[in-house]
């Protein structure tokens, strides 16, 4: 019996053209997979980084997509336990390389170009010992604050990465974070690094669905207007403080967008902190007390958010967009 491709094998290495991403057959390609806690030691969620979750994924959510999210200046992040972090987070990119999905190895940071020297250290690390491997797609800068410039901070930090990487690595995807924690992708449309298609540059776009709406939406429609090509490295169905209920009607506003537009997709995360007051799990897919390895329990391990993140994900290949507005709507 002939074996099944994986995923990776399929499409290859991932390749910008216009405002969309393309796979090695010149074919538009729409991802949808999760996106791990932060890596931080002592953190919740380190304990889920390793291979089991990353098979229970690939096998049992149908990911075609992970991403690691490095802490770095928080405590127990990147710029105090480098050699544990980097220990964590391949746990997860070796595991995802095996299993043939790929993997968003993300510089986890809002002040990212305040630690420029550790950011090209890291990436040149990456590049040297990934840069080889068509399932990497780097991210170099998470979510920038609100008090961060892009033309001032963001483009000059984002233009030193990228020659870091693409020294080593001349081919595979990089994703740059947008300012107002990966929102202002309208900022970047009206002054881009350029050069997109040839240096293979996408653009990072989150939201969280009981926060960000139509008008988030507005200027990712905006951006596409103008040309570049966007990645949603992390979405939520709660608020952006990863807390309260899941919003289902605006998720599936969000997850019609992105399949109309074809843009693929993380959701955050791949853990069991408890994010909300109370006992509310808030943006965690997963309840407190959950294997940590994966062999987990349908639907009892899995929060509301979790829930739905699984059920978008595994059947994300056949979306339907009437019957997804059609649940959503059901359950308002």
């Amino acid at each position: 019996m002939k074996k099944e491709m994986t995923i990776v094998e399929k499409h290859g290495a991932l390749k910008v053209k216009g405002n969309r991403i393309y796979d090695k057959n010149d074919n538009p390609v729409c991802l949808a997979g999760m996106s791990y806690f932060w890596s931080n030691e002592g953190w919740e969620g380190k304990p889920f980084y390793n291979a089991g979750t990353v098979s229970e994924l690939e096998k049992n959510w149908n990911c075609s997509i992970v991403r690691v999210a490095m802490g770095v200046e928080d405590s127990g992040g990147y710029i105090q336990n480098p050699a544990e972090n980097e220990a964590t987070i391949r746990k997860v990119i070796d595991a995802a390389i095996l299993k043939g999905i790929y993997v968003i190895i993300d510089f986890h940071s809002h002040y990212a170009f305040q630690h420029e020297q550790k950011a090209k250290d890291f990436f040149e690390m990456m590049a040297c010992d990934y840069g080889d491997k068509d399932n990497i797609i780097y991210e170099i800068y998470n979510e920038p604050k609100n008090d961060v410039s892009w033309e001032d901070d963001v483009k000059p930090y984002a233009e030193k990465m990228i020659s870091i990487i693409r020294e080593i690595d001349p081919v595979h995807l990089i994703i740059v974070g947008t300012t107002t924690w990966s929102q202002d992708v309208d900022i970047a449309a009206d002054s881009p690094l350029g050069m997109e298609e040839e240096r293979n540059i996408a653009y990072t776009l989150h939201f969280y669905a009981a926060t960000h709406k139509q008008d988030i939406r507005d200027k990712a429609t905006y951006a596409l207007d103008r040309g570049i090509a966007l990645f949603v490295t992390e979405w939520g169905t709660v608020n952006n403080l990863g807390q309260g209920n899941p919003d289902y009607h605006e998720t599936y506003q969000w997850m019609n967008f992105l399949h109309e537009n074809e843009i693929s997709h993380c959701n955050w995360s791949v853990c069991d902190k408890v994010e909300g007051p109370g006992d509310t799990p808030g943006a965690s897919a997963l309840i407190q007390g959950a294997n940590t390895e994966g062999n987990w329990q349908y639907p009892n391990d899995l929060t509301d958010s979790g829930k739905e993140a699984k059920k978008i994900i595994e059947d994300w290949a056949n979306y339907n967009e009437q019957k997804q507005t059609r649940m959503s709507e059901s359950r308002a």
